[in-house]
């Protein structure tokens, strides 16, 4: 594991109606240069801004990993996109703030249709936080929840 950049975040997915509490929310499309196992480098396009991610493996518990992320010019990344490996993800990001935390929920759309995913990013691995009413099964660590892994294996064709 690197020693800086540690991303902590945990992941849910959603079972009650979280809109009316949105604070703001922005359109993603992603897709993947590589998904290597332990590492994946990532192209996104958020709103009006665009990043290139590089991610290390996840520790034992699938909490934290080292990520590396930095913003490009938007006609970069649609150029790299081209370049990204078969599949991507479409989605909208939701931002919802809870008891002085900000989740992330994801609605997904295409091949991943009818997904609602919520993560937290938090300061360190046993950080308490207030569960919203809406938040549903942990999925933090599943495989069949990371994005790399539903642009090969989209959630509508998973059993």
């Amino acid at each position: 594991m690197c020693s800086k950049m540690i991303e902590i975040e945990r992941k849910f997915l959603v079972k009650g109606d979280f809109l009316p509490f949105v604070t703001k929310r922005e359109k993603i499309v992603q897709a993947y240069l590589c998904t290597a196992p332990g590492k994946t480098v990532r192209v996104r396009i958020k709103g009006k801004k665009a990043y290139i991610t590089v991610k290390g493996p996840s520790n034992q518990h699938g909490f934290a990993r080292c990520e590396f992320e930095y913003e490009i010019p938007v006609t970069d990344a649609e150029e790299m996109l081209k370049l990204c490996e078969p599949g991507f993800i479409e989605k909208t990001r939701h931002y919802v703030v809870h008891k002085n935390h900000t989740f992330e929920v994801d609605v997904f759309h295409g091949a991943n249709e009818g997904l609602i995913l919520a993560e937290l990013e938090l300061e360190h691995e046993s950080q308490e936080f207030p569960k919203p009413d809406w938040l549903g099964e942990e999925v933090t660590g599943n495989i069949r929840y990371y994005n790399a892994y539903m642009t090969q294996h989209p959630f509508t064709s998973q059993p």
